[in-house]
């Protein structure tokens, strides 16, 4: 057998990666080693000391290290996660909040600044609901346990403060009223236990979302994979054999979803349902490359910078290996 490259790889596990992960689709020329761990313990090793050649990496914390002067990392164009927000909005009842306008002045907490979930939807209220980052009392803390801290550097924008609170959570906070909103990726634990104070502030979030892709084209990317640096330097095909790897991996996985004769996932109607979501997405609903997300790219790489995460504002092509999109054509 011919000497391949050995990279080592990190994510959590998806069904997406799982026929790369397992061997069954292989990267041409590359024996790997995967990692199948939780994302927050991937990117927290990946960040502090790049464990792995190929990490799975939060965009907001991808966006901050991209932008380095010395970076000494580089992405692919391969989505991880990918979620609309409008759902990661959580409210205590008493703070009058109906609308996103009612925020102003408000109390808002997030697990970390550079929080892709609270990226998005804080850049969402500064460009687009006039609710500006400076109008906002910033909170963090860990989600449902104290003591998370910020993993990246931060040069918050003029006007913008954060109190940093490391002896509660957020869902205690927001449960007891020490802050009227929590944006957050998953449901805090004072929601899931129905507390009586504590709710969605728009429970209509699945209309809103398709409303919002319809108009914007931007599907919200939460994760991406990251690789050093210094292996493209030596092996400039590492990138599209990556690429194809996770893009043919994630064509089986879709395909799976779209089977109605096999039902794979222990639950009704899914194939109907992605069917469904094709009319408004396309044939690949779940699209990598950089064309293909370009509207999405742009916005995120517009928000972390406007945040005080990205160092500066840089372009999509800056972000991945130059050529990596080239057109083959059979």
């Amino acid at each position: 057998r011919m000497n391949k490259l050995k990279l080592s790889i990190a994510s959590t596990d998806y069904d997406h990666f799982r026929n790369f992960r397992t061997g069954d689709v292989r990267a041409e020329g590359i024996d790997h080693t995967w990692s199948m761990l939780g994302h927050h313990e991937v990117f927290a090793r990946f960040t502090a000391n790049r464990e792995w050649d190929v990490a799975e990496l939060s965009f907001a914390k991808f966006s901050a290290q991209i932008t380095r002067d010395d970076c000494d990392i580089v992405g692919l164009p391969v989505v991880c996660s990918r979620l609309f927000r409008f759902s990661s909005f959580y409210v205590n009842k008493n703070a009058g909040i109906k609308t996103v306008e009612d925020l102003k002045g408000k109390r808002i907490g997030s697990p970390e600044w550079a929080h892709s979930a609270a990226v998005y939807m804080r850049g969402w209220m500064h460009n687009d609901c006039d609710v500006k980052l400076q109008d906002v009392h910033w909170y963090q803390a860990g989600a449902n346990a104290p003591g998370r801290v910020e993993k990246v550097e931060l040069n918050l924008p003029e006007g913008v403060e954060i109190t940093r609170v490391a002896d509660k959570s957020l869902s205690e906070m927001l449960a007891s009223g020490e802050i009227d909103c929590a944006i957050i990726a998953r449901p805090p634990t004072c929601f899931l236990e129905n507390h009586p104070d504590v709710e969605r502030l728009f429970p209509e979030y699945l209309e809103m979302e398709e409303d919002y892709y319809d108009r914007t084209k931007v599907w919200p990317i939460m994760h991406i994979i990251a690789i050093q640096k210094h292996i493209l330097d030596e092996n400039p095909w590492v990138a599209r054999n990556l690429f194809n790897a996770f893009n043919e991996s994630k064509r089986r996985s879709l395909e799976r979803m779209f089977d109605p004769a096999v039902s794979r996932y222990p639950l009704p109607w899914v194939p109907t349902y992605a069917r469904k979501i094709q009319e408004t997405f396309g044939e690949d609903p779940f699209p990598f490359g950089i064309d293909e997300n370009r509207a999405t790219w742009e916005q995120m790489l517009l928000y972390t910078h406007q945040q005080g995460i990205a160092h500066k504002h840089v372009a999509p092509e800056d972000i991945f290996p130059k050529g990596l999109m080239t057109k083959v054509v059979v």
